[in-house]
C-alpha cells in the first residue's frame, strides 16, 4: 500500500489576523463566493486526476506509466500549499494551481489502488462527499461548536497525525516500515479510524473560519482561500478513506 501523509494547518484562528478589513461588503468575502470557488477547485481535481486515471489504464494498469505524474502532484502541491499559506494574496493562482497538481497525485494513486480491489475509489469518494455534508448539517445544526478548547483539541490531533506521518516517513528510507500504521491489523485500522475522525472534524474548523471571515468582512480574495482550504481537508479525508477500506479489504 503507497505512503500517504496530508493534515490541514490552513484555516486556524489567526488565518485572517493580518487582513485589512473592508469597511463595505462590495469586494469582501462571502459564502456563496468561496462555495462557487471551492466547485471550481473541485472540478479542477476532477480533470486532472481523470487525466492520469485514463494514462493509467491506456498503459495496461503499468504503474510507472503515472509515477511521474503522482510525485510531480505529490511535491508540487505542498509546495504549492505552503506558498499559499505564507502568500494568500497569490491564492486566486496558487489555489486553481493546488487542485490540478493535488488531482494529479490522487489520481494516479487511486488508480493504482482500484487495480488491486475495484470499486474502493467510488466508494471512497462516496464516503469523502458524505462526510462533508453531514459535518455541514452538523455545523449548521450546532452540535458541535468549534470552541477554543475544541479547536485546540483538533489542532494539536492534527499535528501530532502529521508528526506520526512525518516520522514514519523518515524511517522508511532506513528500510524501517511502521506496519503498526501501514499494516491491516486491528490497531493500524483502528488508527485510520481515528485519523478518518480527526481529518472530519478539521471541516468544523474550516467552516467557522470561512464564517468569521464573512463576519469580518476580509478582501474577496480570501474566497479562494476558503475554498483552498476545504480542498486540503476534502483531499486529506479522501486519501484516508481510500487507505482504511484498503486495509479492511486486504483482510478478506
Amino acid at each position: 500500500m503507497a505512503t500517504i501523509h496530508s493534515s490541514n494547518p490552513t484555516l486556524t484562528d489567526n488565518a485572517f489576523s493580518p487582513l485589512r478589513y473592508l469597511g463595505d461588503r462590495t469586494n469582501a468575502m462571502t459564502i456563496g463566493g468561496t462555495v462557487y470557488k471551492t466547485i471550481l477547485l473541485l472540478l479542477l481535481v476532477m480533470m486532472s486526476s481523470g487525466f492520469v486515471w485514463i494514462k493509467f489504464f491506456k498503459s495496461g494498469g503499468n504503474p510507472a506509466a503515472v509515477t511521474t505524474w503522482m510525485y510531480t502532484g505529490l511535491i508540487g502541491g505542498f509546495i504549492v500549499a505552503m506558498v499559499t499559506i505564507f502568500k494568500k494574496e497569490w491564492v486566486a493562482i496558487t489555489a486553481p494551481l493546488y487542485a490540478v497538481l493535488e488531482g494529479l497525485f490522487i489520481g494516479a494513486i487511486s488508480a493504482i489502488i482500484e487495480v488491486s480491489y475495484p470499486g474502493i475509489v467510488m466508494q471512497a469518494a462516496g464516503l469523502t462527499f458524505g462526510t462533508l455534508l453531514t459535518m455541514l448539517v452538523v455545523y449548521q445544526a450546532g452540535w458541535i461548536k468549534a470552541t477554543e478548547n475544541f479547536k485546540l483539541g483538533v489542532v494539536a490531533a492534527t499535528g501530532g497525525i502529521a508528526l506520526v506521518y512525518l516520522v514514519t516517513f523518515v524511517l522508511s528510507f532506513f528500510g524501517i516500515q511502521a506496519s503498526f500504521i501501514y499494516g491491516n491489523s486491528l490497531f493500524s485500522i483502528g488508527f485510520s479510524l481515528f485519523v478518518v475522525g480527526i481529518a472530519a472534524l478539521n471541516f468544523i474548523i474550516d467552516f467557522d473560519a470561512i464564517e468569521k471571515g464573512v463576519r469580518q468582512n476580509v478582501p474577496k480574495y480570501m474566497e479562494w482561500y476558503g475554498a483552498f482550504a476545504l480542498m486540503v481537508t476534502l483531499i486529506w479525508l479522501y486519501i484516508e478513506f481510500l487507505r482504511l477500506l484498503a486495509k479492511l479489504r486486504s483482510r478478506d
